[in-house]
C-alpha cells in the first residue's frame, strides 16, 4: 500500500513538471546542462540525451545513467526497437533513479535509422505498442513517447490518431507530439527541425480527440508567453527544445513563477555563482571546465556584456588549469557593462 501511494505521488509530480519541459538534445542535454537548468527552475522536468537501450543492455555503459539528484525530476529518453532490450534499459534507468522513461520515435537522423528506431519507428505503431507495453511490465515510473505527426508520405491527419490509438492502448498515458513531419530521406537532422511545416493545430486537435491523454507540443517554441499560449488553449504541456538551450534564462529563469505559479524569477548572474561548487567538484572528479560553460554560454543572451562573457569561456575554457575563476572573470565583464 506505501509503495502504491509513494508511486502514485510520484506521477502525480511528473506531470505535474511536465507542465513545461527541456527537450532531450543530443550532445546537449548532458548532465552539466540539466545541473544548470534545474538552478534556474526547480519545477520544469528535464530530459536526458537519448540513451540507446543496445549501449545500456548490451554494451553495460552504465556510465550513460549518471546523473546528479539535484537534477530531479528528470525522465531517462531512451532508443530502440525491440521490445525486451527496452524493457530491460528501462528497469536499468529505475533503478539509476530516474523519475520517468521516455521512448523516442521522432529522431531523424541516420544513425538513429539505421537501428531502426526514431522517427521511423512511426511507420509501425503496432511495434510501438509493443515497446511501450514491454516497458511498462517492467517499471512502475511512467513510460512515455515522444513522436512526431508522421513521417515521408504519411498523412499526419491519418497516421497521428492511429498512432496515438495503439500506445494508448498498450498504457501510454503521456505523450510528447513534435508538431512537424520528419523526412527520412532528403532532409538532414537540422532540416528536419526547421523546414516541415508545424501544425500546432493538429496536435490541439488530438487533446480533443483523445482528452484522457496528457499531451505536450513540441518545435518551434521560443517563449514563455508562447508556451502560456498552448497551456491556455488546453494543451497539458509544452516542451522546449533549442530556445532554452540558446537562451536559457530568457526561458527558465521565470517558468516556476509564469507557468507553475510558485516562487521567484532567478538571476542568471546569481546562478552562475550557485554553479561554482559544482564547477570544483566536477573539476576535482576530472572535468574540463568547457564541458560544463558550454552549456552557460546563452546565459546573458541580449544582455550587456553578453558577447565579452560568451568570448572568454569560448577561448579559454578549454586550456588547462581554467577553472571557476575564469568564470567569475567572464561574470565580472557582464556586471561592468550593465553597470555602464
Amino acid at each position: 500500500m506505501g509503495d502504491d501511494l509513494s508511486n502514485s505521488v510520484k506521477k502525480s509530480n511528473i506531470c505535474r513538471a511536465s507542465r513545461l519541459s527541456v527537450a532531450p538534445m543530443m550532445d546537449w542535454t548532458d548532465r552539466h546542462c540539466r545541473y544548470l537548468h534545474r538552478l534556474l527552475s526547480r519545477e520544469t522536468l528535464l530530459y536526458t540525451e537519448m540513451v540507446t537501450a543496445p549501449a545500456l543492455v548490451r554494451g553495460g555503459a552504465l556510465h550513460l545513467l549518471a546523473f546528479n539528484p539535484e537534477e530531479h525530476p528528470v525522465a531517462l529518453q531512451l532508443g530502440g526497437s525491440e521490445p525486451q532490450e527496452l524493457a530491460e534499459a528501462a528497469r536499468l534507468g529505475e533503478e539509476a533513479g530516474y523519475d520517468e522513461v521516455n521512448l523516442n520515435c521522432g529522431c531523424p537522423s541516420d544513425r538513429v535509422q539505421s537501428g531502426a528506431f526514431g522517427a521511423v519507428l512511426m511507420q509501425t505503431p503496432d511495434l510501438v505498442a509493443e515497446c511501450v507495453a514491454a516497458m511498462r511490465g517492467k517499471v512502475q515510473v511512467d513510460v512515455t513517447v515522444k513522436c512526431r505527426i508522421g513521417v515521408d508520405e504519411q498523412e499526419p491527419q491519418d497516421i497521428l490518431p492511429v498512432f496515438l490509438e495503439k500506445i494508448r492502448a498498450a498504457g501510454c498515458r503521456r505523450v510528447t507530439i513534435h508538431a512537424r513531419k520528419a523526412w527520412l530521406q532528403g532532409l538532414s537532422p537540422k532540416e528536419n527541425r526547421d523546414i516541415p511545416p508545424l501544425d500546432y493545430d493538429l496536435v490541439h486537435q488530438m487533446k480533443a480527440a483523445f482528452p484522457d491523454l496528457h499531451i505536450s507540443l513540441n518545435g518551434g517554441i521560443a517563449s514563455l508567453d508562447a508556451a502560456r499560449e498552448h497551456l491556455d488553449r488546453g494543451l497539458d504541456g509544452v516542451m522546449v527544445g533549442r530556445a532554452a538551450y540558446h537562451q536559457p534564462a530568457d526561458i527558465l529563469s521565470a517558468a516556476d513563477p509564469v507557468i507553475y505559479g510558485i516562487g521567484e524569477p532567478r538571476d542568471a548572474s546569481a546562478v552562475v555563482h550557485e554553479m561554482l561548487p559544482y564547477i570544483e567538484r566536477q573539476l576535482s572528479d576530472g572535468a574540463r571546465l568547457h564541458q560544463i560553460t558550454r552549456h552557460m554560454l546563452g546565459l546573458f543572451a541580449g544582455k550587456p556584456g553578453a558577447r565579452a562573457w560568451r568570448r572568454i569561456l569560448s577561448e579559454r575554457a578549454n586550456r588547462p588549469g581554467a577553472g571557476p575563476d575564469l568564470v567569475l572573470e567572464a561574470l565580472s565583464q557582464v556586471a561592468e557593462r550593465s553597470a555602464a
